[in-house]
Order: structure tokens, then sequence, then C-alpha cells
């Protein structure tokens, strides 16, 4: 192996080594998002699994279970949104070295 590439594979395992890293700062970090004024809090963690749903009383109308339905499935999908911005900010950087490699398929 040429020195080049001696440096290139040491760049590499640093690189995934920040990246186990971030991901598991990012499964600790938590997001929330909340909709329809409150009524439905989703809470995520920083790696995208969904920790907690809380519901409203005023939120449960046995007449209108379509609407409840439809803040679940917002709040679900703003709290996966929010996970994978901070995702994007943490893990960004690491992948940014990667392609700054020149690796084909980064």
């Amino acid at each position: 192996m040429s020195m080049d590439m001696n440096k290139m594979m040491q760049q590499v395992q640093q690189m995934q080594a920040d990246m186990a890293k971030a991901q598991e700062e990012l499964a600790g970090e938590r997001v929330e998002a909340s909709v329809g004024g409150g009524m439905v809090t989703v809470t995520a963690s920083g790696s995208g699994e969904i920790i907690a749903v809380k519901i409203s009383p005023e939120a449960i109308d046995p007449d209108d279970p379509e609407t409840l339905e439809d803040l679940v499935v917002a709040g679900v999908n703003e709290a996966l949104r929010s996970a994978q911005d901070l995702a994007q900010s943490k893990l960004g950087g690491a992948v940014g070295g990667l392609k700054g490699l020149g690796l084909p398929g980064l």
C-alpha cells in the first residue's frame, strides 16, 4: 500500500469512529413536535425512534376519530423531520469528510 493509501485508510477509520460516536449521541437526544395547538405531542430520539405520544383529553372525540388520527400522523411526521434535521447537523461533518476523500458512491 502506498503512503497515500495508508493515510486515506486512517482518515476513513477516524471518520467511522466519529460517525459511531455521533450516532450514539443522537440516540440519547430528544426532539419534540407539538401539533393541533398542543393537542398531540410526539417525542422522538435523535436516531429517529418514536419515544412517546401524548394526547390531550380534549383531542379525544368519539364522534371524530379521524381528526385525532390526522393529528397523530402529523405529529409523528414532524418529530421524525426534526430528528432527521438533528441527525443531519450532527452527522453532516463526518459524511462531508468522506465526500472530501472523493470516494465513489458517497
